[in-house]
């Protein structure tokens, strides 16, 4: 039996933005998803046991096979393998976490495993955007990269293909944060197509939403590295505003920013794709993560208690 783990993520500065080349702040979190694969004789089958929002499973399950398969082609593999896939861990399935991204991960390192494949983590990576293309369509990059790397990193997108640039983001300690679901299954492939015809048809009101967004994510950095993380919250508040700009948020992404921000969170903002899925909220100690946490969880949200700037698996 193959065995292999991915790392969930939240990103702190960029989404949506880092697609056009603007640069992004992604963190690993502290969970991950298991998956292991066992050789068959009875063609695919695949038992998803994570737990998270209602129908997640469900509705990506067409996507799920599809990323598979594209897995098994980028690693050489007949697409007909007959295989056995159990996926697992505690990361939840929400959407916003990069859950496809942590999965497509944790099930190539066990296939690399199963069959000996022995692959390195950058062709594991280069594998796992590959299957990222069926969830997302145009992937960034990002949420791959962060599932199997870990760590906190600056990455922005080449445009012009060729490799990404990913650097390592150092912070003293890991941080918590608060990660809360509105429950709602998001489209991220419908939410990437989304802002790229309304930029492409306004530019005028785009750009210079862009503009800033890369602003943003230069001083975040700065922020991040200097331990300021009042200036790091005051960020993503402005961040999540850009996001309002860019048409991604939703009423339940703002009512749960709101609740966060009114319990002393440094910075809330929505993460991930948008329309639904998750928001974050930076939280720097366990008493500050647990009031907010708890706030959430009384409006009838489910939550996820965790940090950011975890190391590698």
């Amino acid at each position: 039996m193959g065995k292999g783990s991915g790392y969930g993520k939240v990103i702190i500065f960029g989404e949506h933005f880092v697609v056009h080349g603007v640069p992004g702040i992604v963190s690993a979190t502290d969970a991950k998803t298991d998956a292991e694969v066992k050789k068959s004789e009875k063609g695919l089958v695949i038992n998803d046991e994570r737990t998270g929002s209602k129908g997640y499973a469900e509705e990506k399950k067409i996507q799920q096979i599809e990323s598979i398969q594209r897995m098994l082609k980028a690693m050489g593999m007949p697409a007909d393998t007959a295989m056995s896939i159990w996926i697992g861990g505690n990361l939840p399935g929400f959407s916003g976490l990069g859950a496809s991204a942590a999965s497509s991960v944790a099930i190539a390192r066990a296939i690399s495993e199963e069959f000996g494949l022995k692959l390195s983590d950058e062709r594991i990576n280069e594998v796992a955007y590959e299957a990222e293309k069926a969830y997302a369509g145009n992937p960034s990059g990002i949420d791959n990269t962060a599932a199997t790397y870990g760590g906190l990193m600056w990455f922005k997108k080449n445009t012009a293909g060729g490799p990404d640039l990913v650097e390592k983001i150092t912070i003293k300690n890991p941080v918590e944060i608060v990660i809360g679901s509105t429950g709602k299954v998001a489209n991220t492939k419908a939410m990437v197509e989304g802002v790229a015809e309304r930029k492409k048809v306004n530019p005028k009101k785009y750009n210079p939403l862009f503009e800033r967004a890369e602003e943003i994510a230069v001083e975040g950095r700065k922020a991040l590295e200097a331990g300021d993380f009042k200036k790091v919250g005051a960020l993503m508040n402005e961040n999540h505003t850009l996001l309002q700009g860019i048409e991604v948020s939703s009423k339940e992404l703002d009512l749960l920013v709101g609740i966060a921000i009114e319990q002393g969170a440094f910075g809330a903002k929505l993460t991930g794709g948008g329309g639904g899925g998750c928001m974050t909220a930076l939280t720097p100690s366990e008493k500050l993560q647990e009031k907010v946490a708890s706030a959430i969880e009384k409006e009838g949200f489910q939550v996820l208690r965790t940090k950011i700037g975890v190391k590698k698996i």
